[in-house]
């Protein structure tokens, strides 16, 4: 079905329609980069790249601050299987500069298990290398976003993975959760939408398909969270938008992409916000995850232009006029709330960035 609407259109009415939402006290906001900079392009337009972020990041987050004093976060996913020391050492130094984070981007295909284990064992260490990753010292923890959408070898065609019980695998070399979805248009989208939620791994493939939803206190799922088959699934909004319509009738999707068209915007952070991803039984801390492939010269004006410099302006002003606390948060920050949220943790949720996974030592 055109734009994949047969996979989440129905869960998505469903999920609009039943799911309890809650008056938002606390938004988390995380931009999660599928940061390639050598895409289409070779090592000195890499580095061309990356000094144009460089150049212009800092002033397009230097005026923005969220009620913890932090200004508006970048969290670069980096394609481990294009790692190069010198574009890497400078995203790093960007970290540094900055205070933003790395974690793990992945592109294969027609993998095996040993080979995507191998891949991601050489990958952390290769970032370790720079003072990147959260977790301990002795047990480096990571968020993960999938190549080409096709987690657990979820894309119909068969392409770009090829290895089923991937979340099991990703959970033992140390990912502390999957944030690739949502991916619609794509025909990769799973039919889960608006969810924080665990999903057991399974050697069928297409296991982040179904799963349970993150809950609070007593009835929470915490458990799951020390599962060796379980795995986090943080996604982003996924909705709807009937205020634009193409050719006048059809209502557009929003899928909380920062695409070259698509910069962000106050009316768009309404309609994330509507969506009310949140842990059950604490409906009130609401976290929206946006996605963008940002590296590349197509992505820099909903980036680094003056779209997001605007944004961050207005959207703060809207924010602390309804009475909310903003927190720009990284992957890793956005999953520490998640478990604090989890574990019955209440109040300003700016208090648990580091509840369970530590800044990686770059920010130590």
């Amino acid at each position: 079905m055109m734009k994949a609407m047969d996979r989440w259109l129905l869960p998505w009415v469903k999920d609009t329609l039943f799911r309890r939402r809650g008056r938002i006290t606390d938004l988390m906001l995380a931009v999660c980069d599928h940061f390639e900079p050598f895409h289409n392009t070779d090592k000195s337009g890499a580095l061309r790249r990356m000094a144009r972020w460089h150049e212009c990041l800092p002033l397009v987050t230097q005026g923005s601050c969220d009620a913890d004093g932090k200004r508006a976060k970048h969290t670069f996913f980096y394609p481990v299987e294009q790692y190069d020391h010198e574009v890497v050492d400078s995203l790093a130094d960007l970290c540094r500069r900055t205070g933003n984070e790395v974690e793990v981007h992945l592109h294969h295909h027609r993998d095996t298990p040993d080979g995507l284990v191998d891949k991601l064992i050489k990958g952390v260490s290769d970032l370790r290398s720079h003072g990147l990753l959260g977790g301990a010292l002795e047990q480096p923890a990571f968020g993960f976003i999938h190549g080409n959408w096709a987690l657990d070898d979820s894309d119909p065609e068969g392409s770009g993975c090829g290895v089923r019980d991937e979340l099991r695998l990703l959970k033992n070399v140390g990912c502390y959760a999957d944030l690739t979805m949502p991916s619609a248009p794509h025909r990769t989208q799973a039919p889960v939408v608006n969810q924080l939620y665990y999903a057991r791994s399974t050697p069928l493939g297409c296991s982040h398909h179904r799963g349970h939803p993150v809950r609070a206190g007593s009835l929470g799922t915490a458990e799951l969270r020390h599962s060796s088959d379980h795995l986090l699934l943080v996604q982003g909004p996924l909705c709807l938008d009937f205020t634009r319509r193409k050719l006048g009738i059809l209502p557009r999707i929003e899928n909380s992409d920062l695409g070259p068209q698509n910069p962000p915007t106050v009316r768009r952070m309404g309609l994330w916000m509507k969506c009310g991803i949140s842990v059950q039984g604490a409906e009130n801390w609401c976290f929206v995850k946006l996605h963008t492939h940002g590296a590349h010269e197509a992505g820099h004006p909903s980036n680094i232009g003056p779209a997001r410099l605007k944004f961050h302006s207005e959207m703060e002003q809207m924010v602390r006029s309804a009475g909310i606390r903003l927190h720009y948060v990284s992957s890793r920050e956005l999953v520490n709330i998640i478990h604090a949220a989890e574990d019955g943790k209440s109040g300003d949720a700016g208090a648990w960035r580091d509840y369970i996974y530590s800044p990686p030592p770059l920010l130590g």
